[in-house]
């Protein structure tokens, strides 16, 4: 009997020495399962609202260009933005996602662990997604890498074979663009590992396609006729309506980037409204004190030129700063498109390099000039909050990123160029790149009377195919 009473007051006594201890046990299932990645379905939402503006800034590009190009030469400028929207789409499936931000390599590049999109699913993936599916922070950095190598062909419209082309921005995502954003973004990057900031895409995106672009113009040679013939924009509402579209997608583009919505998108979307009001502004002053008149144009290409340079800074950033960031942004970018070239004498067709990477250099280094943790804690402080080495950290960033874009896209070229013809001929350009490169006329709304081809059969199709044989002859 007093056996059994020591065996259940022992019993007894265990138990309660052991609750505390499955209590513990119980928080730590609890803390844990709280502290694993979870869906956020308000974030899900707002990433891919803005996955499809950043998607929609591409064709907002493509008629930001088209406007620009001559009427002979506005289907194949949109194009090359067009189709970015197919092909680097289909890269990025495959391989470039996985190169950009697979597991680190050498910091230098990602492994080919998510090859054809293996292993990334619908579960937030804790290095980059914490509370998105893994495919939406995909996909969401695939318009990204859509939109920059269409960036490029501002530099080259109206010479440069669609051929070609083709093989250029395969190439260049390939060994330019996936190896930068790993740089930067990826984890193990090495510029990220530095502490170079880029909220969403300065050097990534602007300067090594300005950059890019300023070297494809080189190697391709000037348009035939440039500085001797008229090449001035032939739609210019067509113009307006691109950088009103670039406008509104810049929004995703950048407030997007904070990968959540909350207090840090917000400070994103406000800065990179007031940064390109800003820029558009001083780009108006500026030309109208040297001109004479303030042009729309200018207004276009103003307001485009505070996007680029708010992008890297606008997650770190005060308001007053951004606007800082604009005045000057588009003061510069507007010398660089109207005094620089022109003493220079490079044919940059429609300036992608005079804003994308003029203004994207600015835009990186600002960032570490303005840079606060006050605005945002995962970020720095930059020289004017008391940390000078933010600014030789973004210098390195930008120095790394003109030297691959620089000396990549030579390279690339130079060894395309020995399999396929980089330049439209005399002839082509001529006949202007609608026709000789897609057998197209954007504006074909009067009959061919009397052509053996039929009454109402386009005129562009007709002189297509009476010009296609006399250039192929001239070959």
């Amino acid at each position: 009997m007093r056996n059994r009473f020591l065996r259940t007051i022992f019993v007894a006594l265990t138990f309660l020495m052991t609750l505390p201890t499955l209590a513990w046990a119980e928080d730590a299932v609890e803390t844990a399962a709280e502290a694993a990645p979870k869906i956020d379905t308000g974030d899900t939402a707002f990433i891919l609202v803005s996955t499809a503006m950043v998607l929609l800034m591409t064709p907002g590009l493509a008629l930001f260009y088209g406007g620009m190009a001559r009427k002979k030469n506005v289907l194949s400028t949109i194009m090359y933005s067009f189709i970015a929207m197919g092909i680097i789409s289909i890269q990025w499936a495959f391989y470039g996602y996985s190169l950009a931000f697979g597991p680190d390599l050498g910091h230098i590049i990602g492994n080919l662990d998510w090859l054809g999109l293996k292993g990334v699913g619908v579960e937030p993936n804790p290095d980059y997604s914490a509370t998105i599916p893994h495919q939406v922070f995909m996909i969401f950095q695939m318009v990204f890498a859509i939109i920059t190598p269409a960036i490029i062909s501002g530099s080259v419209a109206e010479r440069m074979r669609f051929s070609a082309y083709l093989l250029f921005i395969v190439a260049w995502a390939t060994f330019i663009y996936d190896p930068v954003a790993h740089w930067v973004w990826g984890v193990g990057g090495w510029l990220r590992e530095l502490g170079a900031l880029d909220f969403a895409g300065g050097t990534v995106v602007h300067i090594i396609s300005g950059v890019s672009g300023l070297v494809a113009a080189l190697i391709i040679g000037k348009r035939k006729g440039y500085g001797t013939e008229p090449m001035i924009p032939h739609n210019l509402p067509m113009t307006v309506t691109g950088a009103a579209l670039l406008w509104f997608g810049w929004f995703g583009f950048n407030a997007g980037s904070s990968l959540a919505a909350g207090s840090l998108t917000t400070i994103a979307f406000v800065n990179t409204h007031l940064a390109t009001a800003a820029a558009m502004m001083s780009w108006v002053i500026v030309e109208w004190l040297r001109h004479g008149k303030p042009t729309v144009l200018g207004a276009a290409s103003g307001a485009v030129a505070g996007l680029v340079a708010i992008t890297p800074a606008c997650g770190f950033v005060t308001p007053m700063s951004s606007i800082i960031i604009g005045l000057v942004g588009g003061a510069i970018c507007y010398l660089a498109v109207s005094v620089l070239k022109g003493k220079l004498g490079y044919d940059d067709s429609l300036d992608a390099f005079g804003v994308h990477g003029i203004g994207g250099t600015w835009g990186a280094l600002a960032t570490g000039l303005f840079a606060s943790k006050a605005v945002n804690e995962a970020g720095n402080n930059g020289l004017f909050y008391g940390n000078p080495d933010q600014v030789v950290t973004q210098l390195i960033g930008i120095a790394a990123s003109w030297i691959i874009a620089a000396v990549g896209t030579f390279i690339i070229l130079k060894v395309i160029n020995v399999f396929c013809k980089l330049r439209a001929s005399d002839e082509e350009q001529d006949a202007g790149l609608d026709i000789t490169q897609h057998g197209e006329d954007a504006y074909t709304d009067f009959p061919l009377a009397g052509s053996p081809l039929g009454v109402g059969v386009p005129a562009a199709y007709a002189v297509g195919i009476a010009v296609k044989p006399a250039l192929q002859n001239k070959e």
